[in-house]
């Protein structure tokens, strides 16, 4: 199973357009989104905000692949919206092709975002979601917020940002692989004992990922479609 997964799309419609016509080549079976339909401030060209994620979620069904996303710091007010398109991952889990998905969305930053749970929030969402996915061999997790401590997380003054409980939840959990996004500067790979760690970056720079599970092995890899 392949799954293309892009991030961190912040209203940025036009420079999408054309980078999915680009991922459309590449060989995939899903699409997650790891947050950050929609960004901070008034509304985009005459869009209201829950317009722009309604636009940007038709333009990722032009993909042709089944969907699973999760709210990123800015979206609380689209949640709606992937309920309605049948993509929420929040507090919840789903298992395809015998592996169970299971994500939580927003994240913590110094601005005051609409959707900034707490650790606790984090720790009792994941543990919530994951409970529809514990009969799955094996697990993917999906959060907005990076692991904390990792190559992933760090911002650009050098410190680590990510959420302890995220880490924690790895550390007890040990998918096999687990995707966040939400600090663009520090898009890349790590790991956390045998879990694999992605960060796509921003999906308007370029940027995607390909996870891809054979075998019960999975293999992360960060694409520039530039």
């Amino acid at each position: 199973m392949n799954i293309l997964v892009l991030g961190d799309i912040h209203s940025d419609i036009e420079n999408v357009i054309d980078l999915l016509e680009k991922a459309s080549a590449l060989s995939f079976d899903y699409v997650v989104y790891t947050g950050d339909f929609i960004d901070v401030g008034a509304d985009i060209r005459g869009l209201r905000r829950v317009e722009v994620a309604e636009l940007l979620l038709e333009e990722l069904s032009s993909l042709k692949k089944p969907i699973l996303a999760i709210p990123g710091n800015h979206d609380k007010e689209i949640i709606p919206v992937l309920e309605k398109g049948g993509v929420n991952l929040h507090k919840k889990g789903r298992i395809i092709d015998g592996i169970g998905i299971y994500g939580f969305g927003g994240a913590k930053t110094p601005f005051g975002t609409p959707l900034e749970p707490t650790e606790k929030e984090i720790a009792e969402g994941l543990a919530s979601a994951y409970k529809e996915v514990e009969s799955a061999k094996l697990k993917i997790q999906l959060t907005h917020a990076p692991p904390l401590g990792t190559n992933i997380d760090i911002a650009y003054t050098g410190a680590h940002v990510g959420s302890q409980a995220v880490r924690d939840f790895i550390e007890d959990k040990h998918p096999i692989v687990a995707i966040s996004a939400h600090i663009h500067e520090a898009r890349g790979l790590d790991e956390i004992g045998k879990t694999k760690l992605i960060n796509v970056g921003r999906f308007p720079e370029g940027y995607c990922g390909m996870v891809s599970i054979e075998d019960g092995n999975a293999k992360t890899e960060i694409i520039n479609l530039i």
